[in-house]
């Protein structure tokens, strides 16, 4: 078992460890509000430090043949692989994660990795046609340069790797700026992770700090080339409109908030939809972007289904962190913990029927179930991100479907019924960037596009959409002959 790791509660610029010039920053674990450690945070000093050294580091890492990066990619899986221990026990700690989560998490997030190996072999060029004799045009991609990455708390090691994996292997590097609530899952553990597999010094560094002032730093700063951003769409508008205003514009990739359907059409199979609607409404206690935020049954089977959905989730072992099978921790902070419970109040006296509850402990919220809701109540309307299951009836497939597209939202989606054929194409008309027969809707793949459409963001991660993302195309052409350049009409 490998040493470990020390200075996680420090910033890493340059490929050095070093003290924060900025304000105080805590790490608090939400099983009990427990102070972790504390730290400063990272200076714009830091941020112009950083992006100078990755830069440099950048020219001479996205010259290495692919054989090189995948060599390292493989490397980092390795290590992830060798601490998985040490970093599950991070993932619980500081987020809240239940022990399940926190191997979920891990397997994704080395998934990607793995596959990291594979990325600098799928970028390719291209030889054009062209009408001019003597001309020809190639398209050539290359890496971007530095890739601006804020990351989210909800799912720190997976969505930090999302984007940090394949930036790297593709040959740029990445500048990280963790969330405050995961300065350690989402930031310096890959730090560390980065430094113990060889990656060149300045290539990767980590700036915990506010998005205010070091993520804003990081976005208008003329050496970041791509902003990736996983967050509310409320922060992403912030971020889009910033990388437009930037003395250099560069491009976005957002992913954002969602208000994410689960479809039970009249024909699924009960005891299946119920199970994994349960299991996609409350893993990480809902605190995950494309969780299942609403649920809308056909009325034909929507009596049975709830019967068999609020049993089901009775049964869920709550709040205990040292149990294997505990599957609802706590809400990340006392702020979020407070909407969450605002929410379901707000929902009672909208006239919701509470068909399953119970009171909070800490800050883990049992989780909740709401029937009979108006079309206008809060928790069909907003992103919840906890443990609350609003179950909306439909008269029928349409209006199961108008339900289901009754947002300004759209990231991933799902929708149940054993005549497949009849689930496509329902999932055409569904309006996301992401639609799961016969699965609930959080799932992630390192070669499948993802990302939403309307106010769930722009882009699309993974795969070849990656290495669209992260490099640059440029068209070169050679004119191996002389030609003659038309000096007037009559010339064409």
């Amino acid at each position: 078992m490998p040493t470990t790791y020390s200075k996680l509660d420090r910033v890493f610029v340059a490929g050095s460890w070093k003290d924060g010039n900025g304000d105080a920053l805590k790490n608090i674990s939400p099983w009990d509000e427990s102070t972790i450690f504390e730290m400063a945070a990272a200076t714009k000093d830091d941020v112009d430090e950083a992006l100078a050294a990755a830069a440099e580091a950048q020219r001479e890492w996205g010259a290495l043949p692919p054989s090189a990066r995948a060599a390292k990619m493989s490397r980092i899986a390795e290590i992830l692989d060798e601490r998985r221990e040490e970093i599950a026990d991070w993932i619980v700690r500081e987020v809240g994660g239940t022990q399940v989560k926190a191997a979920l998490e891990l397997q994704l997030a080395t998934d990607f990795a793995r596959k990291g190996a594979v990325w600098p072999f799928m970028v390719e060029g291209a030889i054009l046609p062209e009408d001019i004799p003597g001309k020809e045009s190639r398209v050539y991609r290359t890496p971007v340069g530095v890739v601006g990455l804020i990351s989210p708390w909800n799912f720190p090691l997976q969505l930090t790797a999302r984007t940090l994996f394949p930036a790297l292997s593709i040959g740029n590097a990445v500048v990280i700026k963790p969330a405050s609530d995961s300065i350690v899952t989402g930031g310096t553990i890959f730090a560390a992770i980065c430094e113990e597999a060889g990656i060149p010094p300045g290539l990767v560094s980590v700036l915990p700090g506010s998005g205010s002032e070091i993520g804003t730093a990081l976005i208008e700063h003329d050496l970041t080339s791509v902003v990736s951003f996983t967050g509310s769409t409320e922060v992403g508008r912030g971020v889009g409109k910033s990388a437009l205003d930037a003395n250099i514009i560069k491009p976005v990739e957002l992913e954002l908030g969602g208000n994410s359907p689960i479809v039970v059409l009249s024909d699924a199979d009960l005891e299946y939809a119920v199970e994994a609607s349960v299991w996609g409404k409350f893993m990480h206690q809902g605190e995950i972007c494309m969780i299942a935020n609403r649920i809308i049954v056909e009325d034909a089977m929507y009596d049975d289904f709830v019967e068999a959905f609020v049993e089901r989730t009775r049964q869920l072992p709550v709040g205990k962190r040292d149990d294997p099978a505990c599957f609802i921790g706590p809400i990340v902070n006392r702020d979020q913990f407070e909407k969450v419970t605002r929410l379901i109040e707000q929902a009672k006296q909208q006239g919701a029927n509470c068909a399953l509850g119970g009171e909070p402990d800490g800050l883990v919220v049992p989780p909740h179930v709401f029937t009979d809701l108006d079309p206008d109540n809060c928790l069909l309307t907003t992103e919840i991100f906890g443990p609350v299951a609003p179950i909306q009836r439909a008269k029928d497939e349409e209006q199961a479907l108008e339900f289901a597209n009754a947002t300004t939202y759209g990231l991933s989606s799902s929708v149940f019924s054993q005549d497949e054929g009849r689930a496509l194409a329902f999932a055409k008309r569904m309006q996301a960037g992401v639609t799961h027969i016969n699965d609930q809707p959080v799932n992630d793949s390192p070669f499948s596009p993802f990302g939403g459409v309307k106010n769930s963001g722009i882009g699309r991660f993974n795969g070849r959409w990656a290495i669209e993302a992260f490099t640059t195309t440029r068209w070169i052409s050679t004119q191996h002959e002389q030609r003659k350049f038309p000096f007037s009409a009559d010339d064409l």
